[in-house]
């Protein structure tokens, strides 16, 4: 895994890069929020667990992980999604949201969070205009189409195959609506491994 700015030379690893950027970002003793977007099979479950499993709680204090996989309602439902992240799970007061109940197709239990411990929010739709405001650190994962696709059906196999397309029509929606590449503070260029691709400011990461 190796950057393009100097041949021989590692990039620094995704997560130790990020945790270093959320804990400069930080204000005061406030709790980070860290929100992760990208296309369907990117790689942001596995980016947030790297990131959470490392967390530096000594420094950071305790960190809660939510994947918008336990929020969306349903296959038509991720710009709901989105709208649950701005005004409930990242909410002041009494944060968390109700889950969904894949195999019923029905709204499942309540989660909640704590609104003073930090949080990273993984999934797409995880990233707008209006979470972007609430957020200490906005990440984008980039990786190409063919790729994505050959990695989220091998994860999920005939499950997600038959609604790939309808998804991919909300993510276009979202992209479209939101720009929450342009929004993100890091773009992950996820076909160079664990190095950090370019900014979203163009610059090098």
């Amino acid at each position: 895994m190796r950057d393009g700015r100097s041949p021989g030379r590692r990039s620094p690893d995704v997560v130790v890069d990020l945790l270093c950027r959320a804990q400069e970002a930080r204000v005061d003793r406030s709790r980070v929020i860290v929100l992760i977007d990208g296309r369907s099979g990117s790689g942001k479950t596995t980016l947030a667990r790297r990131l959470v499993a490392a967390w530096p709680v000594d420094r950071l204090g305790p960190v809660q992980l939510v994947h918008l996989d336990d929020v969306y309602p349903g296959w038509h439902g991720l710009e709901a999604a989105s709208r649950i992240v701005e005004s409930f799970v990242l909410a002041a007061a009494d944060p968390g949201w109700t889950t969904w109940d894949w195999e019923h197709g029905v709204p499942g239990e309540r989660r909640t969070l704590d609104p003073a411990v930090s949080v990273v929010v993984e999934g797409a739709g995880a990233l707008t205009r209006a979470s972007s405001a609430l957020a200490t650190l906005r990440v984008w994962l980039e990786l190409d189409d063919s790729t994505r696709r050959a990695r989220a059906l091998r994860r999920d196999g005939a499950t997600y195959e038959p609604w790939w397309d309808v998804w991919a029509e909300q993510e276009e929606r979202h992209l479209a609506a939101e720009d929450p590449r342009g929004l993100a503070d890091v773009v992950v260029d996820v076909r160079l491994g664990d190095s950090i691709g370019e900014r979203a400011d163009g610059s090098a990461g």
